[in-house]
């Protein structure tokens, strides 16, 4: 292709008298040519990367940036796989995928157990201003504090989930007992109907159901999360720690599709949105009262001891992690 392009461009330069018309259609000829080429160029030099998602709010970003084509325009080629839960993902880094999404429980856990894993990017973060994760209880004044869960059962999407992980912990700054707590997974969509029927006594519930619930008439005892600290990271980005070594360019263009994905729902939260409905199949009218949480793809060790120091006061053997070899940036 590129022999033939510079053959066009020496005859072009070299011939003789010719008429406008067939220099323009020459020049047209050889545009055509040159973008080809380039595209064919770019094509050859983009990066595979095999992603698990979840189609729901917290990954919008990531959601945008590859419908609009933003990964590609960075070079990177996005397999995708759905996953209902982020649980177990950690584990099938380097073998089924090269980037996955997680929390930090789930993160230093896997550390902690042998799995040689880097931190590359953050996602998003819970704030006192933008909160997506509510602990909800009836409005019947049988729990009215977090004192209360004592002897309760409380829903959660996981027992060693980042959301029950910090509704122990907030518990037992308000003076409770965690070890008096009965655990219960339940899937988020099932959580209301579950509080109503009084098979649990609060459910851990995040956006949009969350919202959903407290339009039902169920209440919230607020958000656990910002016990922790206010901001603090909540779901963020994984690879393989080799990987992430191997590849910082691409970690750094993952991080620029996810901006520019952050930037068209800053400039066009209507056309933002209509992407996270075709995405998790949600009808538009649940979708248009989602909160949109806060982002941000920077993360930083220090955002990781704030959880490392979390799970250690819960009896966690992670004391002894490094922080600083697991987070793998780009820069």
């Amino acid at each position: 292709m590129s022999g033939l392009v510079s053959t066009l461009e020496s005859r072009l330069h070299s011939s003789g008298p010719c008429s406008a018309a067939a220099r323009r259609l020459a020049c047209l000829v050889l545009a055509s040519l040159v973008v080809t080429c380039s595209a064919q160029v770019l094509a050859q030099s983009r990066t595979t990367v095999r992603v698990a998602f979840i189609p729901v709010v917290t990954w919008l970003p990531f959601l945008v940036a590859k419908e609009k084509g933003y990964f590609e325009k960075n070079g990177i080629e996005v397999v995708m796989t759905r996953f209902p839960n982020i649980v177990n993902l950690p584990q099938a880094l380097g073998k089924q995928f090269d980037i996955v999404p997680t929390t930090a429980p789930d993160f230093l856990n896997a550390v902690g157990s042998g799995l040689n894993l880097a931190a590359v990017a953050g996602e998003s973060l819970e704030t006192s201003a933008n909160k997506s994760f509510l602990l909800m209880v009836r409005n019947d004044g049988s729990v009215n504090s977090l004192r209360d869960l004592e002897g309760k059962r409380v829903a959660s999407p996981g027992i060693g989930s980042v959301m029950h992980v910090a509704v122990l912990y907030a518990m037992r700054k308000e003076g409770g007992d965690p070890s008096k707590v009965i655990g219960v997974e339940v899937p988020f969509p099932a959580m209301a109907d579950q509080l109503k029927a009084g098979r649990v006594d609060a459910v851990e519930q995040l956006e949009p159901f969350a919202g959903q619930m407290l339009q039902r008439g169920f209440k919230s005892l607020g958000a656990p999360l910002l016990s922790i600290a206010d901001p603090v990271l909540f779901p963020f980005w994984i690879a393989d720690a080799e990987w992430a070594r191997a590849n910082r360019t691409v970690i750094r263009r993952w991080v620029a599709s996810l901006e520019d994905g952050l930037a068209l729902i800053r400039s066009d939260e209507r056309e933002a949105r209509a992407i996270l409905a075709r995405a998790s199949g949600l009808p538009e009218a649940v979708v248009a009262g989602v909160p949109i949480p806060e982002y941000n793809f920077r993360i930083t060790p220090a955002q990781l001891d704030v959880w490392r120091n979390v799970l250690v006061s819960q009896g966690r053997p992670l004391g002894g992690l490094d922080m600083n070899r697991l987070v793998v940036s780009g820069d």
